[in-house]
């Protein structure tokens, strides 16, 4: 298929020093390199965002670890 693309004059001056290298067509490397960032594009992992979920905690116990609430509430089961 036949186009018509509007390229950078470092990326070109870059495209044709590998086609020289490689003693390729221009064709060719730029086909193979548009083709190389599109397979890496599909492979990039898609980002997350991990959401913290509020446990309910009442304002006066939100400045101890968790460890110290457990503590705290194993002692109030162990009293008669």
């Amino acid at each position: 298929m036949r186009t018509t693309l509007d390229i950078k004059d470092a990326t070109m001056a870059e495209l044709k020093a590998k086609a020289q290298v490689e003693d390729r067509p221009l064709k060719e490397v730029v086909e193979e390199t548009l083709q190389v960032g599109l397979a890496a594009r599909r492979h990039t992992p898609r980002r997350f965002q991990v959401k913290p979920l509020n446990p309910g905690i009442k304002p006066a116990f939100r400045s101890q670890s968790m460890n110290q609430l457990y503590d705290q509430l194993a002692a109030e089961e162990a009293r008669p």
